[in-house]
């Protein structure tokens, strides 16, 4: 009936169960009488798929004014982010533009295009509801506008607009491209007047989702969700060349006008600034 020696300092050194695998039935047991310890249970973060090994990375993914912590594997694809960030958001993937010193490449993965702790991570787009919610009233709004012109003398006959076309085109106006529809340059748009004959340039910043209007005096950030519409007419003897307003509140008054816009991007401009560009 005696034990073996070194027994009991051989059990004492065996470790107790973590997970459940591997070992014999009593590898996990305590000694009679004493009470069973619960290993420690290891922490959950918020981040995708990782097992024991993989290196995580610490991201910041921001969207919509929203912040989320995200621990996510650092060998995963741009694509697989973008699968977690609909699942913190609802935004469908193909509905993301997710930028990280500039448009974030699906193929490749976080390492390789070198994500490091605590990067930022824009997320730009709109999830249907949203597209729906929004973009239904600034249709109606547009289409009630355009009837309301037709009623009315060409814009820009209007003594209000006169005083500003009467100064000519300006000398450093962007060539315009007749008959043809591009998409918006890298670039500024400059070389433009405002309605109080000022120059004026306009920056669209697609990865904050805002239209900078700059001037000598200011440049002014708008989101772009705060324009309700966007109007525009050739200007008589140069058709090649647009008037456009941006409809900053409900009257005439908050139009914001700017004067010899090239006609190849005035598309473009209506489409970035209703919402439209995410789906090209």
């Amino acid at each position: 009936g005696a034990e073996e020696p070194g027994m009991e300092a051989e059990a004492q050194e065996l470790p107790l169960g973590c997970g459940g695998g591997g070992g014999s039935p009593a590898a996990g047991r305590s000694p009679e009488g004493e009470e069973r310890r619960e290993p420690p249970r290891a922490s959950v973060s918020n981040g995708g798929d990782h097992d024991g090994g993989r290196e995580l990375v610490e991201l910041k993914v921001i969207w919509n004014k929203n912040k989320y912590d995200v621990k996510f594997c650092l060998d995963s694809t741009g694509a697989e982010l973008k699968q977690k960030i609909h699942s913190l958001t609802g935004l469908p993937p193909a509905m993301q533009k997710v930028m990280f010193k500039g448009l974030l490449p699906e193929e490749k993965t976080l390492r390789e295009i070198k994500v490091t702790n605590g990067a930022k991570i824009m997320v730009v787009g709109s999830t249907i509801n949203d597209v729906l919610a929004v973009n239904t009233p600034k249709e109606a709004a547009q289409q009630e506008v355009k009837a309301e012109e037709n009623k009315k003398e060409p814009l820009c006959r209007q003594k209000q607009h006169r005083k500003v076309l009467d100064k000519g085109k300006p000398d450093d106006v962007m060539p315009s491209v007749k008959g043809v529809q591009e998409r918006l340059p890298t670039v500024p748009l400059s070389g433009m007047y405002n309605k109080s004959g000022g120059k004026v340039r306009l920056t669209f910043k697609l990865e904050q989702d805002q239209l900078w209007i700059g001037t000598k005096e200011r440049t002014e950030k708008l989101p772009m969700g705060s324009i309700k519409n966007v109007v525009s007419e050739p200007i008589e003897g140069h058709e090649d060349y647009h008037m456009m307003a941006f409809q900053l509140g409900p009257t005439e008054a908050s139009y914001y006008w700017v004067y010899w816009v090239p006609t190849q991007y005035v598309d473009a401009i209506k489409d970035t600034v209703l919402g439209k560009w995410q789906y090209f």
